[in-house]
Parts: structure tokens; sequence; C-alpha cells
């Protein structure tokens, strides 16, 4: 295994998504890539710039508007995409979302973890604000040691690699098309198969929470406002 398939969901939330395509761009490391951006129904002022960044730097851009006609968020094409992309390329994949930016190191050092432990299904950075204080989706191990921890805690998809074996092994085109997340599934799908999932702990990423999707942010000052629109407002995913 000396390839790697890196993917970045984007729906609009510019400034952030352009940190990210840098960080990734600007990676040190000796295992080839390709990189893939999937356009999820973003404004025409974010599409536009995504199409002129593709040209300039390389990357693959995908308009989830020509495979879907399914409105946002779409990570269940998205998913299957990479899938069979990566398996066709006998790839580890590693999906960083829009509102991450990893560091120059983060890409390798994920990388050879996974060939270091042959058993993992998913390997994920733990994500930290801009003091370096774990955040939002790992508030749960803000107190763990700073190391890889196995843990039976689902893995967010803010900066994880899904192995190739893992790959192979769960087809994504059995995932439930009434969701519009998958994180807690696929991990639980990750160990139930017998697979460890890692939380790099010691591998931290910046992560501005929600950045893509304003309204979340109110589960931080509105909790209850939050909860309502999540659930009855916008009908999302309860689990």
């Amino acid at each position: 295994m000396d390839k790697l398939h890196i993917i970045t969901p984007v729906k609009d939330s510019l400034d952030t998504t352009l940190q990210t395509i840098k960080s990734i761009l600007n990676s040190q490391t000796d295992v080839c890539f390709n990189y893939t951006i999937y356009n999820d129904f973003s404004t025409q002022v974010t599409t536009q710039r995504l199409e002129k960044e593709a040209a300039e730097k390389g990357f693959k851009l995908v308009h989830l508007k020509d495979i879907t006609m399914n409105e946002s968020p779409n990570y269940l094409p998205v998913l299957q995409l990479a899938q069979a992309q990566a398996i066709q390329d006998n790839a580890h994949l590693i999906i960083v979302e829009s509102d991450v930016v990893v560091a120059q190191s983060t890409i390798e050092i994920l990388y050879q973890y996974s060939q270091k432990h042959p058993d993992a299904g998913l390997i994920a950075s733990v994500t930290n604000d801009e003091e370096g204080n774990v955040n939002f989706p790992y508030l749960y191990a803000k107190n763990y040691e700073k190391k890889a921890i196995d843990t039976k805690k689902r893995l967010s998809f803010c900066c994880t690699l899904i192995t190739n074996k893992f790959l192979n092994a769960y087809d994504f085109k059995l995932l439930d098309t009434k969701k519009s997340w998958y994180d807690i599934h696929i991990s639980r799908q990750s160990r139930k198969l017998g697979f460890k999932n890692y939380l790099l702990m010691n591998l931290p990423v910046l992560h501005i929470p929600h950045s893509s999707r304003p309204w979340k942010k109110l589960k931080y000052t509105n909790p209850i406002r939050y909860y309502f629109s999540k659930y009855f407002v916008k009908n999302k995913d309860k689990f």
C-alpha cells in the first residue's frame, strides 16, 4: 500500500476551504496521493473559486450537481464514489473536512500509523481549537493522554484515514439513504467487523466547527433552539 486518496466535501465556507486545500497540498509526504474536492451545491462564487483553484493547483474537482439531484448534504454519494475509487486504486482513503487545517506532517503520520497497525479500520486525528485545546467533536477525549488511543467511541470524519482493508470489508452502498451523516455508523461497523479504531491524541489538527453550516453554531449559544432546528426544522439525523 503506497497510495492515498484524500477527499474534502465542500459546502461553501470558502475561507476555511481555501485553508484546508492549502494545508493538504503543502503536506510533506513521500506517499503518492490524489486529492479530490466534492462541491456540494455551493454558491456560484464558491464554485467559480474552486474551479480556479483546481485549474491552478491540479486537484480534482467534482460537482455533485452533475451526479445527484438531492439537496445538500450529500455525504452518501461522496463516500460511495470515494470508496469505489480507493478500492480500484488499492489506496487508503483520508477524509479532511472543509473546516480543518492539517499540519505538514499530518498525512504522512496517518499513513505510517496505518502501515504499522494492520488491524486498523479508522485512524483519526484529534481536533483542537486555535488555542490548542481539544474541541468538538472530540470533547469526550479532552482528558485523554497525548498518545494513540484504541477507542470504542465514535470517530468523526474531520480528519480520518479509512483503511483499504476496511473499505474492502464493508460496502458503503449498504448505508442508510435516509441519513445525512455516517461517522457514527461507520465507526461502529469497523469495530463490528473486528477492526480497531484509533484516535491520535498526539496528532492534532485545527478545527473551526460548523463553518460550512452556521446554524449548527447554535449548539453552543442556544442549545434548545439548535436541537429544535436539527430535529424538526431541518429534520437531520438523531443518531
